[in-house]
């Protein structure tokens, strides 16, 4: 009977754990979500002041000018960051191939088949600016090839098995000797 008090006010203690932890924890996120918007407030009344609209077209014009400025000096900056991102990238990709070279563990990338023909190929490695014709077949010489006596026999002769499947058996023998007689 005290075996199952105990477990039960274990269980209950761990039910009470459980719920306190929970509302610590909803607790928390309610103050992190108020931080985080009294900071994006702040940040948009520093970065981003109140738009007040003038009244007539040239002022309006002029706060247009002003806002296309700003436009352009935020993406100027965004491209300088970008470019400035990719070359460190670019120099980390190096480091680490050279810190593999000065390990000895070099390992190498996987290739991937790629089907080029050799006009394509060229025009990759030179450029478009120079035109090459790959044709090999273009340039070749055309021979004409004089049968030998030893090919016209080999040619007359023709598959060695078939001969030997021929001349098996008796019908084979009988060939033979019947060739041989005439």
């Amino acid at each position: 009977m005290q075996g199952k008090k105990k477990r039960r006010a274990a269980t209950a203690r761990r039910q009470h754990l459980k719920s306190a932890m929970l509302q610590l924890a909803v607790t928390e996120i309610e103050k992190e979500a108020a931080a985080k918007e009294v900071e994006k407030q702040n940040y948009l009344a520093e970065h981003c002041p109140p738009l007040s609209l003038p009244g007539s077209m040239q002022e309006l014009q002029e706060l247009c000018k002003k806002l296309h400025a700003k436009i352009e000096s935020v993406d100027e900056e965004r491209y300088d960051t970008e470019v400035k991102l990719q070359k460190t990238n670019k120099e980390l990709e190096d480091l680490s191939q050279k810190l593999f070279d000065l390990r000895g563990k070099f390992k190498r990338p996987p290739l991937r088949r790629v089907r080029m023909s050799a006009d394509a190929m060229l025009r990759a490695l030179l450029g478009s600016k120079h035109k090459v014709c790959m044709d090999l077949r273009a340039n070749l010489k055309q021979v004409k090839k004089e049968d030998t006596e030893k090919e016209k026999d080999l040619r007359d002769v023709g598959d060695w098995r078939k001969n030997i499947e021929e001349k098996s058996g008796m019908e084979g023998r009988k060939k033979m000797f019947e060739a041989g007689e005439s």
